[in-house]
């Protein structure tokens, strides 16, 4: 067995960022920009007014007083007109302001007085309420760095610059693959020694909280062949496949066995924790393989300590827990040499310990918003004591 920390590493040894792909922009969002963004034109594009108001020459005006009215400008004018000397111009937000114009007073800071513009704002100066061209961004300026999440705004950005697609890395292609005689699909009568197969449902909706899509799902019987022939398939089609349940040594776990038949290398079996400690890790090219154990609170934990890190590399996306420290309600006592994961329940000062923290128990799993780490060489933390949490991306 090895530890958490060289579990994590090995992981991120063994894992590289997916293949950037061009998609459409309308349907980048959440996705992470694999390459530099360069604006191709300025915004504006034209001194633009931020204003409904009157568009005219600062100085002009200070030289002459009031100015004369000469028509109007609305957003979308495509002519370019130019404004007479001693002349403003009705203009509207958006709308460019004409050459001959340098500034644009707020309409309700000026009146109209026979078919003159009389401006009523002491504190006004040379280039208010103008948006000059390029402000925003000029043409040839990074306008959004590689590695940066199109968020809605940066969604937004980019179309203001005339993009219809980017390239991203895209999210990862999961495979699911169940394993176990003994599992009955949830609405379906129980025979005796059955139980409702749960764990697909869980890593689909974990998967879910992601914007990761479930490529297929498959139930297997515990037979090593059928499972290498699922298995073979699914690394066919997959960027990522999870396995659970038959990673442990029984007699009816082949979970190792058909992944070696498969000609996936091993990375790591065993990590020294508690829940969830036959993990395995491996990879085929670049495909990879998680063996997570069957017990439904182990197949979360694994999933959110290891598979996340993972994920987070592939995509190029930080998807990894939030971690803090915090001081513990109710005191926990532990063996040696195994880190131990606690769920837990923390309110923003300090966080509980639940009851229930068997591994094949979801209930406590149900209330928690954390997980509570505690290293291996820890047998006692009294109440009060800080500890390490990590938060539950849900």
């Amino acid at each position: 067995m090895i530890s958490v920390s060289a579990a994590l590493q090995l992981i991120r040894e063994h894992c590289s960022p997916l293949q950037p792909q061009k998609i459409a922009l309308k349907d980048a969002a959440g996705k992470v920009l694999a390459d530099d963004i360069i604006a191709p034109i300025d915004i504006p594009a034209y001194p633009q007014s931020s204003m409904d108001g009157y568009a005219f020459s600062f100085a002009g005006w200070k030289a002459v007083g009031d100015l004369g009215l000469f028509g109007e400008i609305a957003a979308g004018r495509g002519d370019k007109m130019e404004l007479p000397a001693g002349k403003a111009v009705r203009i509207f937000t958006g709308a460019p302001v004409p050459p001959g114009a340098d500034t644009v007073v707020m309409q309700e800071k000026c009146r109209i007085s026979d078919d003159e513009l009389l401006i009523e704002d002491p504190a006004l100066q040379t280039g208010d309420n103008v948006r000059p061209t390029g402000s925003e961004i000029s043409a040839g300026a990074l306008a959004l760095e590689k590695g940066s999440l199109l968020t809605p705004a940066a969604i937004g950005f980019l179309a203001g610059i005339g993009l219809t697609d980017v390239n991203i890395y895209p999210s990862p292609e999961i495979t699911i693959i169940v394993t176990g005689n003994e599992l009955q699909a949830p609405g379906e009568p129980l025979s005796y020694g059955q139980v409702y197969e749960s764990n697909s449902l869980s890593l689909t909706a974990a998967l879910a909280s992601l914007n990761i899509p479930v490529k297929m799902v498959y139930r297997v019987e515990d037979r090593l062949e059928a499972l290498v022939k699922i298995l073979e398939h699914a690394l066919e089609n997959s960027d990522m496949v999870l396995l659970t349940g038959g990673i442990s040594v029984g007699d009816y776990d082949f979970t190792l066995k058909a992944a070696l038949q498969c000609g996936v290398e091993q990375v790591f079996h065993k990590i020294r924790q508690k829940p969830g400690k036959p993990i395995l890790f491996g990879k085929k090219g670049q495909q990879l393989v998680f063996g997570l154990p069957g017990n439904p609170a182990s197949v979360l934990t694994c999933f959110y300590e290891y598979v996340l890190e993972a994920i987070s590399i592939l995509q190029s996306r930080q998807v990894k827990m939030e971690k803090r420290e915090t001081s513990l309600v109710n005191g926990v006592k532990k063996p040696a040499g195994i880190t131990h994961f606690l769920k837990g329940l923390y309110d923003g000062v300090s966080v509980l310990s639940l009851d229930a923290q068997e591994s094949y128990k979801l209930n406590s799993f149900a209330k928690a918003n954390c997980l509570i780490k505690i290293p291996e060489d820890i047998t006692l933390c009294q109440p009060g004591e800080l500890v390490e949490i990590h938060l539950l991306p849900i």
